[in-house]
């Protein structure tokens, strides 16, 4: 049951009167913000207001304050994500927290594996320039998959044999938006936006020799795109792509609902 949907049967349940004014007001007491601790806040609306939950940021905190976090996040929200977690951390989480699932590309725990079922409608397409960019591509697909939507991959397909892109042009035809990584001189998501026909998120990644300056060079090339209909995030950002993405798909079904409610 998601978060808007909870909220919606307990109201039932209070107007039914199979719950009292009193038992609601106690499960609704922490249902803006909870305390964990004196080092967290969980933001329960969020998903109410944005269509996503809140997600952890991994760095910088403890192991310890992570656990507590997810187990208290756990009580609201029926998938529960971490990201930015190193192998070593995600051992330690999972002693302290029950069926915690790893993907160690993406560097994500998550409190149900990511291989489930899509939810939403919408295919998220996404493109990795080379094999170095994996890391970045995978914290995108494993999001957007947690996120409830369908996701196809299309890995290695840099402008440097630029054929191994156009022989996989089906993967571009099926998406609804694409979300494309490249670090180096960042020049795939141009080739790809020339080609499609829906959205195109950029990526730009840290990966590249000393010119890219940690991921500047191809923030730069891609933010100077002349393909029309590019969106870039900050380096290395595969979480903020697959949420925009996201947030591009659930605005594009509410809108055909909405003209289809006037027809």
């Amino acid at each position: 049951m998601t978060q808007p949907e909870a909220l919606q049967s307990l109201l039932k349940a209070v107007a039914a009167g199979t719950v009292t004014p009193e038992d609601a007001l106690n499960k609704l007491k922490h249902f803006d913000f909870e305390p964990v601790g004196d080092f967290a806040r969980i933001d329960n609306h969020r998903s109410l207001r944005t269509g996503f939950p809140e997600v952890i940021w991994g760095p910088g905190k403890t192991p310890e304050q992570i656990a507590q976090i997810i187990e208290t996040m756990r009580r609201n929200h029926p998938v529960v994500m971490a990201t930015r977690i190193e192998p070593a951390v995600c051992a330690q989480l999972q002693e302290k927290v029950r069926g915690l699932y790893y993907y160690p590309e993406a560097r994500i725990c998550a409190t149900v594996p990511a291989a489930l079922q899509p939810q939403n409608p919408g295919v998220v397409g996404i493109l990795s320039a080379g094999t170095a960019d994996l890391p970045v591509a995978e914290e995108a697909a494993c999001t957007a998959s947690l996120c409830g939507f369908e996701v196809l991959r299309l890995w290695d397909v840099g402008v440097a044999g630029i054929h191994r892109l156009l022989s996989n042009r089906h993967v571009i035809d099926a998406a609804d938006v694409l979300i494309v990584v490249a670090g180096m001189e960042g020049a795939l998501p141009s080739v790809v936006a020339g080609i499609a026909d829906c959205p195109v998120i950029a990526v730009p990644t840290s990966v590249g020799y000393g010119a890219s300056f940690g991921g500047l060079a191809p923030l730069l090339t891609m933010l100077n795109s002349c393909a029309a209909g590019v969106g870039v995030v900050n380096i290395d950002n595969g979480f903020g792509a697959a949420i925009l993405a996201g947030q591009i798909l659930r605005t594009a079904h509410r809108l055909k609902l909405s003209s289809e409610g006037t027809c």
